[in-house]
């Protein structure tokens, strides 16, 4: 039996996954917990398979909970049970070690599918949720190959990128630790490399290289 544990702040949701859990073939429950931090000790107790996890929880919201069982415990496989269908609560949900993502508007045979794949050890992504992925992944290689065909070294497009978040040459070369004379150098690099002349011109040139990506 694969056994499962359900943690969402809201009892009428809460008590219809209990009863689906019960219908379905292979699956018991292991516990339920109405809030992140008792999702974190109640899992640390019952030591379940799967942990169906809403996102907004009081106390920990379900990414803080997620990730803190996968740290203590990597083998158990966190499915993320959200209404959010949201780009950034996909990223930071697998980041946190979440092994899926699913909508609460699921079918019951969709969310058994995604219990069975995060169990054999795969990733389950919602229908609905694949586009927010494939998108992230396309700009990351459109970004890779910016960077790969970039005339700058690698320390000048790491202190480009922190110029147009704003640092001046003193705190970035404190957060570097090198010399505020050595920064200055490589501005002055980077602005003859880039063809530049003024901070605009390096933001519009950071946007177009992708070593900045607008949200």
């Amino acid at each position: 039996m694969t056994r499962i544990f359900l943690a969402d702040d809201h009892d009428l949701f809460l008590e219809g996954m209990k009863e689906l859990i019960g219908k379905i073939p292979g699956l018991e429950l292991a516990g339920q917990a109405r809030d992140g931090l008792q999702a974190v000790e109640q899992a640390a107790l019952t030591m379940p398979d799967v942990i169906l996890m809403d996102i907004t929880m009081p106390r920990l919201n379900g990414i803080q909970a997620t990730r803190q069982i996968h740290e203590k415990f990597p083998d158990m496989k966190a499915l993320i049970l959200s209404m959010h269908n949201n780009r950034e609560f996909v990223a930071e949900s697998l980041k946190a070690g979440a092994r899926g993502y699913i909508l609460k508007e699921c079918t019951s045979d969709e969310l058994n599918l995604a219990i069975q794949n995060v169990i054999q050890g795969r990733y389950y992504i919602a229908q609905a949720a694949l586009p927010l992925i494939i998108n992230d992944y396309l700009r990351l290689l459109r970004t890779s190959d910016s960077v790969s065909e970039s005339p700058l070294s690698g320390r000048e497009r790491e202190i480009l990128k922190l110029l147009v978040d704003g640092s001046n040459s003193k705190q970035i070369a404190s957060q570097l630790s090198i010399s505020k004379n050595t920064v200055d150098t490589h501005r002055r690099r980077i602005l003859d490399k880039t063809g530049c002349n003024n901070l605009a011109e390096l933001t519009r040139y950071a946007l177009r290289s992708g070593y900045i990506v607008p949200l």
